[in-house]
């Protein structure tokens, strides 16, 4: 039975996830997409994802990393590597800007609509930290420098955020998994 306190954001379960996760695990990976525009903070994500998700337990050999040139790309590769069978889970990260030249507001919402549809259609669950800060480009060079500063560090936080939702959505799949007698009989360890 799965219980969750919603003031304060904890669920916890009757059930022994732990094997169960670890099963998981150890039949699929976790897929880690990031968009290279930005490379430099959206890098910061990937780094403090893997740093916390790996201070929860889990083998870093489990993760697979893939790098699209922007946001827009993002679910296309989501969608192919759903349909590998391979992941347990997808992460994805990006920062969608408003550049001057077309709206970002639209890439932001096709991104993330094709993602929401994507984990539904293939119940691979898809973690985002796709951003889409207004002006971020500000033309006050000393703005600008600011800004940029501040979603350099901000994208740490988003990393470790979006590794936290990681572990307790594979949780929440294990238990579902075991409210419906799946699994098998696991004596290794979430890595």
């Amino acid at each position: 039975r799965l219980r969750c306190d919603w003031s304060s954001d904890v669920c916890s379960s009757d059930l022994d996830l732990e094997p169960r996760v670890a099963q998981l695990m150890h039949d699929k990976k976790i897929a880690f997409i990031q968009a290279c525009w930005h490379k430099d903070i959206v890098d910061q994500a990937r780094d403090s994802f893997v740093a916390e998700i790996d201070s929860q337990g889990y083998s870093l050999d489990r993760i697979d990393f893939f790098e699209v040139p922007g946001g827009l790309e993002i679910p296309l590769m989501a969608k192919r590597l759903a349909g590998t069978g391979a992941y347990a889970i997808i992460v994805v990260a990006a920062l969608i800007a408003d550049g001057g030249v077309y709206r970002h507001e639209f890439v932001a919402g096709a991104v993330v609509d094709a993602l929401m549809r994507l984990q539904i259609e293939t119940e691979v669950p898809i973690i985002s930290a796709v951003l889409t800060p207004h002006h971020f480009h500000d033309p006050d060079v000393h703005r600008h420098e600011d800004r940029r500063k501040f979603f350099f560090d901000h994208f740490r936080i988003k990393g470790a955020e979006a590794a936290a939702a990681c572990a307790q959505t594979l949780d929440n799949m294990a238990a579902i998994d075991a409210i419906n007698g799946g699994g098998v009989q696991i004596t290794a360890d979430r890595a």
